[in-house]
């Protein structure tokens, strides 16, 4: 059965009203365009719902049952045509970012508080979990975007990776080990120190793993740590080399509270990238937070 929405529409209203003049006056329509939109659909559902009287219509039991489920029905749409406006007007709506510890104190915070203040009722879901798990529920709609250090991986056709900041990594010592920052110094020879890095599956150090193996060495870490924060605190205390992102630590590098060694052998920069799904829909919530980033997320 292929009856025209715009019949049972009338018809809610009608039956409401219990009334044509008034249902006419709600609907902006005429009182014989809405009778014959009632017949028409009595006819295409084979009986009568409304039986009229001198002070208007009265559902019929067959009219009354029918109402009952249109009804919710109606008012289901009307709801869903709301919600579709909130979340359009951003007066409602939900983010889900995948992104480091690291990431969101140093880049990404900026940009989540003046989103906040813009629109206080989108709610902002972080997730911290690693890389491979962060792409794999990006892929399956879990998370809205990923915000993180983007390596020279392939990341699949499926995934759209936007580059954001251009980053640097040095090797750093507190003023423990200062005298190392003023000479010339090979990666080979680090290993005659203790080393602080980030733990394996960081992106942090998957980079330094590749570089280290682009240059054919090899370093085993003294102490391995989960974020750039804690590397650098523990260098700070002068429990050895630790390996940071410059922009990162630029204040203390600033105040001469890290030094950064001088590599004989140059680390090539990388970059902070948003990763999106293209097999996905961005909501209008992500797309107002890739708009206010500088991404058009079209």
């Amino acid at each position: 059965m292929n009856i025209d929405f715009e019949y049972y529409r009338i018809f809610y209203v009608v039956a409401k009203n219990k009334n044509i003049t008034a249902a006419a006056k709600e609907l902006n329509i005429s009182q014989p365009a809405i009778s014959k939109a009632i017949k028409k659909l009595e006819e295409q559902l084979g009986g009568e719902l409304f039986v009229r009287t001198r002070r208007g219509v009265v559902l019929t039991s067959e009219g009354e049952e029918f109402y009952s489920y249109i009804s919710k029905a109606i008012e289901y749409i009307y709801n869903a045509e709301n919600k579709f406006t909130d979340l359009m007007n951003l007066d409602v709506g939900h983010i889900r970012i995948g992104v480091s510890t690291t990431v969101t104190e140093n880049f990404l915070a900026p940009y989540l508080q003046k989103f906040h203040e813009l629109y206080p009722n989108i709610t902002i879901e972080i997730d911290t979990s690693v890389i491979d798990e962060l792409l794999n529920k990006l892929r399956n709609g879990l998370i809205d975007l990923i915000v993180f250090n983007v390596s020279k991986n392939d990341y699949g056709n499926d995934v759209l990776i936007t580059p954001c900041l251009e980053v640097h990594d040095t090797f750093i010592v507190g003023s423990v080990y200062q005298g190392l920052s003023g000479e010339e110094i090979s990666i080979h020879d680090l290993h005659k120190y203790p080393l602080i890095l980030q733990s394996k599956v960081s992106s942090t150090r998957r980079f330094l793993e590749q570089f280290l193996k682009d240059n054919h060495c090899e370093l085993n870490p003294e102490l391995e740590l989960a974020g750039n924060h804690l590397v650098t605190l523990f260098t700070k205390m002068g429990f050895g080399v630790g390996y940071a992102t410059k922009e990162f630590i630029q204040d203390e590098l600033d105040k001469k509270i890290l030094f950064p060694l001088n590599l004989k052998e140059k680390i090539p920069s990388r970059f902070i990238g948003i990763a999106t799904s293209k097999n996905h829909v961005p909501s209008f919530s992500t797309k107002k937070l890739l708009e206010l980033m500088g991404i058009k997320s079209d």
